[in-house]
């Protein structure tokens, strides 16, 4: 069945009914109502959305509904941890074209409250409309109960750190997009990196709780996002390559280009933040995930990230990961998120 055959109304119904199954406690009203309503907790409130359009974030031909669903949620629970929050609501608008099939958009949807549930977050609502393709926006209603993770909080001296292993997200669309033939296990990891990624919500609490005041999520690239970090508290950065923790499956499958899909291949949604020594040491021991020093914030150049080897030899940075309407933001494989 098309949506226009079921009609916009029934549409509704469907979703409410699978999106009532991530229902918060708290909701007082939820879908079916002019707005939704929830008690709101004596703490700080965040909020953040991000938009997924067809053929610029994703291309139905490489991504199935229930990931595309999974997707739109995680990138905007991924904000709520780059500052150390509690994602609590999500409000989904939907524009879709008449002839898209109902069963896509429940697939959507299950993806979506599937991810919901893991982080206890409830959909509370949203819009659907006609469009003449997909797009899919979501906005995330978060809670903070200590001083909030910012990008502006970065000092010279800090030690600069990520969670996790990185380019296996770049990897995974460069996979994609060129019908790459890799075994089984790296085709299944590359391709779960980059279509349903785990925002690090835990960890984000983690250090907002012990002493990390700095940090973001990274969406755009490494050095793209770090560069955002240095700007806003106008100091400069090095970056030592051996240091950084390239996913072993991309060393594996991308020899000499896999520094560069971690530098700038994005969507890792892993977090940078800065610390001192002391702060970072004390994170480290409380992390369920690997966490790597791979740099060090310095007072001179604001903004500028650079690059250096083993030995100290400054390396050129080949690009600085995605940007909407920056030149060359039309390539192919440059886009961020198939």
């Amino acid at each position: 069945m098309k949506v226009s055959e079921l009609g916009e109304f029934g549409l509704i119904e469907l979703l409410a009914q699978i999106a009532t199954k991530s229902r918060g406690e708290a909701l007082l009203v939820d879908i079916g109502d002019d707005a939704a309503a929830w008690h709101a907790p004596a703490s700080i409130q965040l909020a953040t959305t991000d938009a997924l359009i067809q053929d610029v974030h994703f291309t139905l031909s490489l991504i199935t509904w229930s990931e595309l669903g999974w997707k739109a949620l995680a990138v905007n629970l991924s904000d709520i941890a780059a500052m150390g929050g509690t994602p609590k609501y999500a409000l989904v608008s939907l524009g879709l074209p008449p002839d898209t099939e109902v069963e896509d958009v429940a697939q959507l949807y299950q993806g979506m409250a599937e991810l919901a549930r893991r982080y206890d977050v409830a959909i509370a609502g949203g819009d659907v409309v006609t469009a003449p393709l997909v797009v899919l926006s979501v906005a995330v209603i978060g809670t903070a109960e200590s001083d909030v993770l910012t990008r502006s909080a970065v000092a010279p001296g800090d030690r600069i750190a990520v969670t996790g292993y990185l380019g296996a997200s770049g990897a995974g669309l460069v996979m994609l997009k060129k019908g790459l033939q890799l075994d089984e296990e790296t085709t299944t990891c590359l391709r779960e990196a980059h279509l349903k990624p785990y925002p690090r919500v835990a960890e984000g609490q983690v250090l907002a709780q012990h002493g990390v005041r700095a940090a973001i999520d990274l969406s755009d690239g490494l050095v793209s996002d770090l560069a955002k970090v240095c700007k806003a508290s106008n100091v400069g950065a090095r970056l030592f390559c051996h240091q950084i923790p390239i996913h072993p499956l991309v060393r594996k499958s991308f020899g000499d280009d896999c520094l560069n899909l971690a530098l700038s291949g994005g969507e890792d949604y892993e977090l940078l933040f800065t610390g001192s020594v002391e702060v970072i040491d004390r994170v480290k021991g409380l992390m369920s995930c690997p966490l790597s020093v791979i740099g060090e914030i310095v007072s001179e150049e604001p903004g500028k990230v650079r690059l250096f080897d083993e030995q100290g030899k400054e390396i050129g940075i080949e690009r600085g990961g995605w940007e909407h309407f920056a030149p060359g933001s039309d390539d192919e494989l440059s886009k961020p998120g198939y």
